[in-house]
């Protein structure tokens, strides 16, 4: 077994993180979460998008425990291919949430994840997804969005920044939901209180492991309260502003294996790559 590592628990994001833009992972990445496994510390992909578009990932990974999915509303088993955890958001709750968003800022365009293994992703017309590699199914009218239990509900607007949709979904929303952003166009609300702390806080107890054993990769706002229940939080280079402001450090883009850097950092040494690159303090 290799040496130990300093964190028995790597916690990290998907887009924009450990993946590239392709969706893809490299080789390096996947060589330093080997190395990770090794010395004996858990890989937990925490991500906001729901199990059933995390399912292929985690297969490429060869990740067959948990993960947490949904922006932390579900905790998925992926060996057994079921949910040890999930909560929904109430669809009324939802439904007013959306129109006191667009009593301020006019028409949006939805989505919703529906809840449990099978769930789809529905979008309403003029919704564009973010990922055009994620499946989607388009419906005609938005009250078919309602139609199974949701684990969450995606907004875009035609003009508005994802900064001003979301610092505007908080300001009117307040305690029907959790308004999260998570990405390029990815402006969420999820059941209120509901984080990927959460997620991350139940998974964890779950393998007998604690905040302080934990290191948490990300790169948007989504991953703040991620940083706050981990010992140590890693933003990449490409990350957002707000969480880069409250990151331990700042490591090189999702494009630079900036995982990588870190994690062969922390396991000491030199492998394939070459000697191994610092990564960038705030």
């Amino acid at each position: 077994m290799a040496a130990p590592i300093a964190y028995s628990l790597i916690a990290t994001d998907l887009d924009g993180t450990l993946l590239r833009g392709d969706d893809t992972l490299s080789d390096r990445s996947l060589a330093a979460l080997a190395r990770v496994a090794d010395a004996g510390a858990q890989h937990l992909v925490v991500t906001g998008r729901p199990a059933p578009r995390v399912r292929p990932l985690l297969d490429d990974l060869g990740c067959g425990g948990l993960a947490v999915c949904g922006q932390g509303a579900q905790v998925y088993d992926a060996g057994a291919n079921r949910l040890l955890w999930s909560v929904t958001l109430d669809r009324e709750l939802a439904e007013t949430a959306l129109g006191k968003i667009e009593a301020e800022v006019g028409e949006v365009y939805a989505a919703v994840d529906q809840d449990g293994v099978d769930g789809l992703t529905l979008i309403e017309p003029g919704y564009l997804m973010p990922h055009p590699t994620l499946p989607a199914v388009r419906v005609d009218r938005r009250d078919e969005l309602w139609g199974e239990p949701i684990s969450k509900v995606l907004l875009r607007h035609p003009y508005l920044s994802d900064d001003e949709l979301a610092a505007t979904a908080r300001s009117v929303v307040g305690s029907l939901a959790t308004v999260t952003m998570s990405g390029p166009g990815t402006v969420e609300l999820q059941p209120c209180g509901v984080t990927k702390a959460t997620g991350l806080a139940l998974a964890a107890e779950h393998l007998g492991l604690r905040p302080a054993d934990t290191i948490a990769f990300g790169d948007m706002p989504n991953d703040i309260p991620m940083f706050d229940w981990a010992a140590h939080g890693v933003a990449m280079a490409n990350g957002h502003p707000e969480l880069k402001a409250v990151a331990d450090e700042i490591t090189l883009s999702n494009e630079d294996d900036g995982i990588a850097v870190v994690l062969e950092r922390l396991l000491g040494g030199t492998d394939q790559y070459g000697p191994l690159t610092l990564s960038i303090e705030p």
